[in-house]
């Protein structure tokens, strides 16, 4: 997976950060391998702070602590910029979730590959890769 900068999404950085084992073989690979620098977004971040503020059925994670266990694995963080946001308003709704319409338009504008686990993120084309999730047993 060496290659340009790619960018996970939340769904791939909880199961990095709560059950890695759920990551495809490749990925995992990748992740160990860091000749490719792996972004996580402050979107994401956000996504989690506030599905946890909602107090979601089995959903408790703490934001600050998936930032810094990320971090000390050696990803990179992605801010939030304006360019992101204006981004939004010109992809076609193909996908719903404000979070992950943010995503997209960050990795095209930065021109870095997001990867999901979400295969109806690939209707936006590149930059996005599905990477789907590891088979059981894997």
């Amino acid at each position: 997976m060496a290659g340009p900068q790619q960018l996970l999404d939340t769904q791939l950085l909880l199961w990095l950060a709560i059950t890695p084992q759920r990551l495809p073989a490749p990925l995992r690979s990748a992740l160990r391998d860091r000749r490719t620098p792996v972004l996580f977004s402050v979107a994401s971040l956000w996504e989690v702070a506030i599905k946890t503020s909602l107090g979601k059925p089995g959903f408790r994670v703490d934001a600050d602590q998936l930032r810094q266990g990320l971090r000390r694995q050696g990803l990179v963080e992605l801010a939030i910029e304006a360019e992101h946001c204006l981004a939004v308003q010109h992809l076609p709704w193909i996908h719903r979730d404000p979070f992950d319409r943010l995503l997209v338009a960050q990795a095209r504008h930065s021109g870095i590959t997001l990867l999901t686990a979400d295969r109806a993120l690939t209707g936006y084309g590149e930059p996005v890769t599905w990477v789907g999730s590891a088979a059981p047993g894997d």
